[in-house]
């Protein structure tokens, strides 16, 4: 676990102007720096990033963040990753939690010191794969004959591996070091030591920092098997969190508003000669949660692209169970499947870019394919059939959380049951919906402040550090601004350090909790106001000054309508009249500083 001290540190040493700059073209503006939108397709920019309050706003579709916040979204990084890049960029070193022992500390020691190793023989060996396509006329012939230019060789930094047992001799020295076999790269065997790419074609994988943490080959010639082979799961390794190609599909990607997922490297390769560019593979694995939750984050609808035999459907149904808890309502999921004899290369050589985007426009939405194939199992014409129908959907509707969609489902399912959405809800008892982080940007206008809480809220978050400065007891608690103005103040003052520090860091705070788009839309609302702190603090006096005054006023009605029934007491009639005067005091307070 990082400590938060570091994380505040790091955040005051990091730019958030220089950290966004480095992906997106900015322009100063005023005290501010803008530019068009990297989460969602715009013509005049909307885009704010603020280098006094170390945040970016979206007022397009709602993105907001810090720098930490920004590698995530845009680079699709996880957080330990995001902070690491940052700590490299201001030259600090991530503390790592304490080993136990002596033992374990020796053990972290060596696990770091192997992820570099192996990082570092997997660049090696991508330069040496490289260099052998460049002298492999067969290779290059096989390339050319599938429609692959250079230039988008080069982009993917696709190689060839020589018909050599020990190829990889050239590139290393000392082959029988054991870096190259912990790298997934040369097998063992009855004490032989032999290449485990031969004769392939080889696609480098990528992190999503752009290191190379694995390979791909696939066979050039049809009758060779098996088609395609990977890298063993190493330290640096995990098939079931990369997706191939992702680093070349990102700009794409964010351009169309969608990621396609389709089974082999060489359809997203050749997806992107075409200009479809927005395609990533899966690594020889079943689609995982950590896919799914991954591209999501990244884009606004998911398609998987599927062979449109039984294997092809079987393998789509898989995806959609483990698609089902990460739906949301803002984020279509679809299932393209092609006729029997295509794959997407094929069919996008034979038919063209713009019939391929059709197919994948038009492809059945997740909820489109679940029932479908609920429905191709029973007979809803018998009420055997319509009840068997039922019971199936019961297991895969708990599953979804997206409420509207669950909404939407259980209309469907009731009407094709031919009951009443009462009785359905009755038999799938449907939990509480869990909550799972927004993978994406909500897509939602910074709303105007009206309540007094509200325009607290928002003051408090443009200048966290003021808030010691003042008693909110006064507030509403009972709404939905109050309660996260309280939240809010009473962080400050229990890490008065961090709320000075800077804005980011109330960020770092409250991004996970449930309010935090709502408190986000506060702090944003201020940067369009341009206010000094000095302002925001008048602001905050006279908006308590206007609380003061609404208590007060609720307490002399209260004490007017005993006193209209003649049931005030001798210190009662005092206090109304004490009352009265108090609110005239503060009222013409207001007016004297030009308040209404």
């Amino acid at each position: 676990m990082i400590p938060e001290s570091f994380k505040q540190d790091l955040l005051n040493r990091v730019d958030v102007v220089e950290v966004v700059s480095r992906y997106v073209r900015l322009k100063k503006g005023g005290a501010n720096f803008q530019g068009l939108c990297p989460f969602h397709n715009e013509k005049s920019p909307s885009f704010t990033v603020s280098p006094a309050k170390q945040f970016y706003h979206c007022f397009g579709c709602g993105a907001h963040g810090n720098a930490i916040g920004f590698l995530m979204a845009y680079g699709g990084m996880g957080y330990v990753d995001a902070v690491k890049d940052l700590a490299s960029m201001v030259g600090m070193q991530v503390p790592e939690a304490q080993p136990r022992s002596r033992e374990e500390a020796e053990r972290e020691s060596l696990r770091k010191e192997q992820e570099t190793s192996l990082t570092e023989v997997l660049e090696k060996a991508m330069e040496f794969y490289r260099a052998e396509l460049k002298i492999s006329p067969r290779a290059i012939e096989y390339l050319k004959g599938r429609g692959l230019t250079g230039e988008i060789a080069a982009r993917f930094r696709i190689g060839y591996a020589p018909d050599d047992w020990q190829g990889l001799k050239k590139a290393f020295a000392d082959y029988e070091h054991k870096s190259l076999e912990d790298a997934g790269l040369v097998i063992a065997n009855d004490g032989k030591r032999y290449d485990r790419f031969r004769d392939r074609i080889i696609f480098p994988i990528l992190n999503a920092r752009g290191a190379v943490i694995g390979f791909g080959g696939r066979v050039m010639k049809a009758e060779d098997t098996p088609k395609y082979l990977n890298s063993p799961e190493t330290p640096v390794f995990e098939k079931g969190r990369e997706v191939y190609g992702l680093v070349q599909a990102r700009d794409a990607m964010r351009a169309a508003g969608r990621v396609l997922v389709v089974e082999g490297y060489m359809d997203v390769v050749a997806l992107a000669q075409f200009g479809v560019g927005y395609a990533v593979a899966t690594l020889g694995t079943a689609t995982t949660p950590v896919h799914v939750s991954k591209l999501l984050r990244l884009t606004d609808e998911l398609v998987f692209s599927y062979d449109g035999d039984n294997a092809g459907r079987k393998a789509a149904w898989r995806a959609l169970e483990v698609s089902l808890p990460l739906a949301t309502d803002s984020k279509p999921i679809r299932f393209l499947f092609l006729p029997p004899e295509h794959d997407p290369d094929s069919y996008i050589r034979e038919h063209g870019k713009e019939a391929f985007e059709q197919l994948v426009r038009e492809a059945p939405t997740l909820s489109e394919f679940l029932i479908a194939e609920l429905r191709a199992g029973h007979d809803l014409n018998t009420p055997e059939g319509r009840a068997g129908f039922l019971v199936a959907s019961k297991a895969h509707f708990e599953k979804l959380t997206a409420p509207a969609l669950r909404l939407q489902l259980l209309r469907e399912f009731a009407d094709l049951a031919r009951v009443s959405t009462e009785d359905v809800e009755k038999l799938v008892q449907p939990n509480k919906p869990r909550t799972y982080n927004a993978p994406a940007p909500a897509r939602s206008q910074a709303r105007p402040a009206q309540s007094h809480e509200w325009k607290l809220l928002a003051y408090v978050t443009a200048f966290p550090a003021v808030a010691t400065e003042f008693d909110f007891s006064g507030i509403d608690a009972g709404t939905e601004e109050g309660q996260v103005l309280a939240e809010v103040a009473r962080w400050c003052r229990s890490d008065a350090a961090a709320a000075k520090s800077a804005d980011a860091m109330l960020i770092e705070r409250f991004q996970e909790e449930p309010y935090a788009d709502f408190l986000f839309h506060a702090q944003a609302y201020v940067l369009q106001l341009k206010l000094t702190q000095e302002e925001a603090r008048e602001q905050i006096l006279q908006e308590l000054r206007k609380l003061d005054i609404r208590r007060k006023k609720l307490e002399r009605d209260e004490l007017l309508q005993r006193l209209q029934k003649g049931a005030l007491s001798k210190e009662e009639h005092v206090r109304y009249g004490t009352m009265i005067a108090e609110i005239k005091q503060l009222e013409q307070k207001l007016a004297s500083d030009g308040q209404t």
